[in-house]
């Protein structure tokens, strides 16, 4: 199949050009050689498709024919060609990355702000959800997890610093009540509850102190599934929340939360982009992980 390829490509190209000589220096082959070509296509069609004189070459009737046919083609294919070397050379096309709310917005976002205005032609599809999918199956290119939720199959790419929870509420939450003193203080507190699919109801709220772990499951009037919700609620004064530390350090600096329980919630590995094994991995991808790849210095 190859071969017949071969010899349609060459008879187009020297019906083009309307010479061997010409044609044999573009293909990088003797005027014999591709000459022969083009015999084993006209005894394998059992049609003349060339007429050749001393001083030119013209296509017959069927050559004719034959050229309108399979010349658009090559040139689409040519055309197609340059374009993938295009993309080799030049970053492009489009990236489709999950990850959960606040790595797109605390790690994700940051580096494609700075990225993207220096390439136009890349284009980055970001799907914020909080369960563990196969990123294959889905047609993700890569994922952004906590460290600890990674496949073991997986290339894992460090992309931020190690995290800290916080357990905050509002100062108006605390009037009438005692702050916590330990995680099983929380259970006489209303607390704003997270519901993940990750985990396959409302989630725990995890510490640890000395080597001890603690799991609570708290209660309260509301549960929501993303973090916006959850911090308005707690600067509201409805509840304790537990919030990932960058975002809500600035409330606590100005007095709007106040943060308890903080021996209770050690640093922990933070995000990472997971990604399968890939031989050629795209221009485009290669410099996204390139910039995303976090620097401890």
């Amino acid at each position: 199949m190859a071969q017949r390829f071969d010899e349609l490509a060459a008879f187009a190209l020297v019906a083009k050009e309307r010479s061997f000589t010409r044609a044999s220096a573009k293909l990088g082959l003797s005027p014999s050689a591709l000459s022969q070509t083009i015999k084993s296509l006209e005894a394998r069609l059992g049609l003349r498709l060339l007429t050749r004189t001393t001083r030119s070459v013209a296509p017959t009737e069927a050559g004719e024919r034959l050229l309108q046919t399979v010349a658009p083609r090559f040139e689409e294919i040519e055309q197609a060609l340059a374009a993938l070397s295009e993309m080799r050379e030049r970053p492009a096309g489009t990236i489709r990355i999950t990850a959960g709310e606040h790595p797109a917005r605390t790690v994700l976002q940051p580096t494609l702000t700075r990225l993207l205005p220096e390439y136009p032609d890349i284009r980055v599809e970001v799907a914020v959800d909080y369960s563990l999918i196969d990123i294959v199956a889905e047609g993700f290119d890569a994922g952004v997890r906590l460290g600890e939720q990674v496949a073991r199959d997986m290339i894992a790419l460090r992309i931020g610093p190690d995290m800290r929870m916080a357990v905050v509420g509002a100062p108006a939450y605390f009037q009438d009540r005692r702050r916590p003193q330990t995680p099983q203080d929380l259970t006489n507190h209303s607390c704003i509850n997270v519901r993940l699919p990750t985990y396959g109801g409302l989630f725990a709220w995890e510490f640890e102190k000395n080597g001890r772990e603690l799991k609570v499951r708290v209660d309260g009037q509301l549960v929501f599934n993303t973090i916006g919700p959850r911090l308005d609620s707690a600067l509201q004064g409805l509840g304790l929340a537990y919030m990932p530390e960058d975002l809500v350090a600035p409330y606590i600096a100005t007095g709007e939360l106040i943060r308890v329980l903080r021996d209770w919630c050690p640093p922990f590995p933070g995000y990472h982009l997971y990604y399968p094994s890939r031989r050629h991995a795209s221009p485009a991808f290669s410099l996204l992980v390139e910039a995303l790849r976090f620097n401890e210095h």
